[in-house]
């Protein structure tokens, strides 16, 4: 396509097509991401989106100067109360501690400083906000108090379904709403439901109860981003129910201004053919993954296929990560004498610009380091070199010594195991066991690991 090199695209799933963004404050766009509901450790497909939206928003700091960035965290859901109705603790012995697990894992996968959100706000700080976003649905006819629920009145919103795109037989259907006498009509959504006295619950003028999912982003959003935000994101498997029906009570609170312009949503990471999910059981936490595989390899294979398309997770998929970063670690080891600083080249910020392409941004990254490794005279060399960094910059990736990358390795087994092979190979040359050596050398070589005897010890990298 043929699109300025400073100009940003993305697809809208509201309007199914890739527009070129324009924010409503030039100083400072606005971003809401749908965080996670933190009852249990989460997988590494809800990574996904933080990772790939907090470049988003690291570009989009770099191009306005500017950005109020929100990810919440939803502390109060029956799968919250289940977990610690099993435990006999509060909520918040629950969500405390994932909530800090969550934030641990993201900054293990580099979704911190630039990448990060301005707001972390939680669904159970903003009970006020809830409670009076309701009460303004109710006074215009949106919603409507019914034995101890309040629920949304589908028919009210003219626009319902403009989001997702279903008809509304197909979106009950999908929705799979619960069936109550005190709806008016079964797609009707909860926005407040009633807690009994084993469950948490909040002070309301409907009696004691809590909110239901929905009603949480649209309050949070609009307290700490206003009516209308420039790009709301979440995987695509929020797109129907959760976003379609932000959008309508969002708008009809709102008095029919645009909730948000842009909705941009990631596609889902299979694993073993199928749709990873706490449900099915296929699952791979995040947990697990950073202490067994180098992190930024994570973010490596999460960045490798671009946002919307699916993307098929694999340890082999995680060791191709961990090979590729390898040889730009290993370039960059190559070029430690060379002095320079990271300069953002055109051709990744173009890349970037393109919907966030970031395939194509790291294709860049690897034709970078090829030259960089050809390159002969020092100026070139400096000049790749900052080049390098500064599209690694971008992506979160290159940013720590190659010293400390090759510490790491591909997993502590497999570094256990290399360096064996490697002392053994040390202490065969000092017997003058020459025949050993060279089939310790063969054998590594064998395996894609290159030795290489340097003054300052035996270094060895990936081919």
């Amino acid at each position: 396509m043929n699109r300025s090199l400073n100009r940003l695209h993305l697809y809208n799933t509201l309007s199914r097509r890739v527009e070129p963004f324009a924010p409503l404050d030039p100083a400072c766009p606005t971003m809401y991401v749908c965080g996670p509901t933190v009852y249990n450790y989460v997988h590494i497909g809800n990574a996904r989106g933080p990772v790939v939206f907090g470049v988003l928003a690291a570009l989009l700091r770099r191009r306005y100067g500017g950005l109020r960035y929100a990810r919440n965290i939803t502390d109060v859901d029956d799968k919250i109360n289940a977990a610690a109705r099993e435990l006999g603790a509060p909520i918040s012995a629950i969500t405390d501690k994932y909530a800090a697990a969550y934030r641990e894992d993201m900054a293990a996968l580099g979704v911190d400083g630039e990448f990060a959100p301005d707001i972390e706000p939680a669904a159970t700080a903003h009970m006020p906000q809830m409670i009076a976003m309701i009460e303004r649905l109710i006074a215009d006819g949106h919603a409507y108090a019914a034995e101890g629920h309040v629920l949304f009145a589908v028919a009210s919103f003219d626009g319902y379904g403009k989001l997702s795109r279903r008809d509304p037989e197909d979106m009950l259907a999908g929705a799979r709403v619960e069936v109550a006498p005190y709806k008016r009509d079964a797609g009707d959504f909860v926005l407040w439901k009633p807690s009994t006295d084993d469950l948490p619950g909040w002070d309301s003028p409907w009696g004691r109860g809590r909110p239901g999912w929905h009603i949480e982003c649209s309050a949070m959003a609009e307290a700490h981003l206003g009516p209308t935000i420039d790009i709301h994101a979440g995987g695509i498997d929020l797109q129907f129910p959760h976003h379609e029906n932000e959008v309508a009570q969002s708008e009809c609170a709102h008095g029919g201004q645009v909730f948000a312009r842009w909705w941009l949503h990631n596609g889902m990471l299979n694993f073993g053919g199928a749709k990873m999910s706490k449900s099915v059981g296929n699952i791979e936490r995040i947990h697990d993954l950073v202490r067994a595989h180098p992190p930024e390899a994570l973010r490596y294979a999460l960045l490798s296929a671009q946002y919307r398309q699916p993307l098929e997770w694999s340890d082999g998929l995680i060791e191709q990560s961990v090979r590729t970063l390898d040889r730009l670690y290993g370039t960059l080891r190559d070029l430690a004498d060379v002095q320079a600083e990271p300069e953002i080249p055109a051709s990744i910020e173009a890349a970037l610009d393109d919907d966030l392409n970031t395939p194509a941004a790291l294709a860049e990254v690897a034709r970078i380091a090829g030259e960089a490794r050809k390159a002969a005279s020092s100026g070139e060399k400096a000049a790749l070199k900052s080049q390098l960094l500064g599209a690694g910059r971008v992506l979160g990736l290159l940013q720590q010594a190659p010293a400390a990358w090759f510490a790491r390795g591909a997993s502590n087994e497999q570094d256990a195991r290399i360096q064996a092979l490697i002392d053994e190979r040390i202490e065969a040359k000092q017997s003058r066991d020459f025949a050993r050596a060279d089939a310790i050398r063969q054998q590594l070589a064998e395996q894609g690991i290159l030795l290489e005897d340097t003054p300052q010890g035996v270094r060895w990298k990936r081919a």
